[in-house]
């Protein structure tokens, strides 16, 4: 077996679960190939240097022969770690190394009978829809136009609302006059579409969310559209250019430009452990239940 190791930091609370990491690693044999950044950051910052056959620096000099990804962060750093893997169909594992995780679900307790689940097959593979967008202009996002999470257009600063004109299949579904507007995966539901009280979809369920960010008319609430319908945004406002974001990359557009945002033509696999239920996930992050008084 073959894995890649990305990351960006971790606090040092992490070390000994991560150096455990390699000692399973090395009793089962398995090769390591790690970005290097992150392994600068090891020597620098842990003092540790892990043993690993090879580095990557991006999507194009990674081995697409690794069997998995290991995100090893939040959900952040596992957001990031989808612009390395893209279409080549390599199943990504969410370590935890902080608190709160729905991506990133494995805990960093878990990690030891977790890495062992994992070299025994005790696993399933979950495939999670992505959002593109295009432009009627290059230049936004060329790099990689896709979000595992959601797409958001923001106004840039806090003078006035905009207006977001929206169309589904080209027709006319609403102008937003609001602080911005997202569109969300089923796994962009639980990020922040609800924190601004859009609901919460299932992983497989094939839609979209709109969800408008401070809109103007109370009345205007989000809405669950079909992911195979394509949406169309033309954004005016006082300003000149918007704020786009994929996930977590951003980029300044001018009102000139169209907006077009559709389900990508292929899937992110996530590897989820058989202990693991994506409701099971709900109860534990978001404390359903939870009561002081008992």
């Amino acid at each position: 077996m073959k894995v890649a190791l990305f990351g960006r930091s971790f606090n040092e609370s992490f070390t000994e679960s991560f150096i455990l990491m390699f000692d399973v690693f090395t009793k089962h044999n398995i090769d390591v190939v790690i970005y290097e950044p992150f392994y600068d950051f090891l020597i620098r910052d842990i003092n540790f240097k892990p043993p690993v056959q090879g580095y990557f620096h991006s999507y194009e000099d990674l081995d697409k022969e690794v069997d998995f990804l290991f995100s090893i962060g939040g959900d952040g750093t596992f957001l990031d770690a989808v612009t390395f893997v893209r279409e080549s169909g390599i199943p990504i594992v969410g370590i935890n190394s902080g608190r709160l995780g729905f991506m990133a679900d494995i805990a960093q307790d878990e990690i030891p009978q977790a890495l062992n689940d994992i070299v025994e097959g005790k696993f399933s593979i979950e495939e999670r829809s992505l959002l593109q967008l295009e432009t009627s202009k290059n230049g936004l996002f060329e790099e990689f136009n896709y979000a595992l999470n959601e797409f958001t257009v923001h106004k840039k600063d806090s003078a006035s609302m905009i207006t977001i004109h929206t169309y589904l299949n080209n027709e006319y579904l609403n102008s937003y006059w609001a602080d911005g507007l997202i569109i969300a995966t089923p796994t962009g539901s639980t990020a922040y579409s609800l924190s601004v009280g859009g609901p919460i979809l299932i992983p497989n369920t094939q839609n979209f969310i709109i969800s408008p960010i401070s809109p103007h008319n109370l009345t205007v609430r989000p809405i669950v559209v079909p992911n195979h319908h394509e949406i169309t945004l033309r954004v005016e406002g006082r300003s000149e250019s918007y704020l786009a974001s994929l996930d977590s990359r951003s980029s300044n557009f001018e009102s000139s430009i169209e907006l077009k945002i559709k389900k990508a033509d292929f899937q992110i696999k996530v590897l989820k452990l058989n202990t693991h239920s994506f409701y099971g996930t709900l109860r534990n992050k978001l404390m359903w239940g939870a009561d002081k008084r008992n």
